[in-house]
């Protein structure tokens, strides 16, 4: 069954990322979701820590494509849906009261490396595969999600990521800063490395994820027409393009317009 779901278990609790057939792909009511969750979690002060995992064998695939031409057709419906569902989605991890420590298996690529991105620790199975292709879907990371990114690895690697548009494996993940460590039994050791936090104080923790937050490098916020700049692709052939020819499981053909 498709959506978020939580489970606890003692101090630590799940978040899963479920989308059957999708490799756990999140549509609109999902990220509505992942955020409420979130939410709800920070507000629980028993809790010491959060693993986010995807059901079965991935991680996430990212936003479902399948919604674009109804949820983000025009401008205005553009800059809601990155705006107030998936970067309100994404705040909501990053500003979890809770450690929070992502389980990665299998395809973790666009809005599912967004989520890892969002989170504190990063754990990957060798296996499992990241990256952000959206070029070839004709249009660039919205600004608040790109900062998640942007703020975990940098902007040489940013780019890299961004401008090639390459799926790459776990080792050369790591190699870019993107998780923390590999392991055979992700699951097993996203529980050992909760357990560890669990068993450090909770306010320690939490005071370390706000001054962190506070003393990193943060820009002045985008103006309303840079905002609106970085959504005008929504106008654009070759995001009309990028899209139908996912639909259609065909190459695009950009035109640059």
């Amino acid at each position: 069954m498709s959506g978020i779901h939580v489970e606890r278990s003692d101090v630590i609790a799940t978040v899963t990322l479920s989308n059957p057939g999708k490799l756990n792909a999140l549509s609109v009511a999902m990220w509505d979701a992942l955020a409420q969750a979130f939410t709800m979690l920070s507000q629980d002060e028993t809790l010491r820590c959060v693993i986010v995992r995807g059901a079965g064998h991935n991680f996430a695939a990212g936003a479902d494509i399948e919604e674009f031409p109804t949820v983000r057709g025009t401008l205005e419906q553009g800059m809601h849906y990155h705006n107030e569902i998936i970067a309100a989605a994404l705040q909501a991890i990053s500003q979890c009261l809770h450690p929070t420590v992502a389980a990665i298996e299998g395809v973790c690529v666009g809005g599912g490396l967004e989520i890892a991105c969002a989170c504190d620790l990063r754990i990957a199975a060798p296996n499992s595969r990241f990256g952000i292709p959206i070029n070839r879907l004709g249009f660039p990371l919205a600004p608040g999600e790109l900062q998640h990114v942007l703020q975990l690895v940098g902007k040489a690697t940013a780019l890299e990521i961004l401008l090639e548009g390459r799926v790459f494996n776990a080792a050369e993940a790591r190699d870019k800063g993107l998780i923390n460590r590999i392991a055979e039994d992700v699951p097993g050791e996203a529980r050992r490395t909760a357990q560890r936090i669990a068993q450090g104080a909770p306010l320690a923790a939490r005071m370390n994820k706000r001054l962190i937050r506070r003393l990193a490098a943060q820009p002045d916020p985008l103006s309303e027409q840079e905002l609106r700049d970085a959504f005008a692709f929504l106008n654009s052939d070759d995001y009309r393009e990028g899209v139908q020819s996912f639909l259609d499981k065909r190459k695009p053909e950009f035109s640059g317009k």
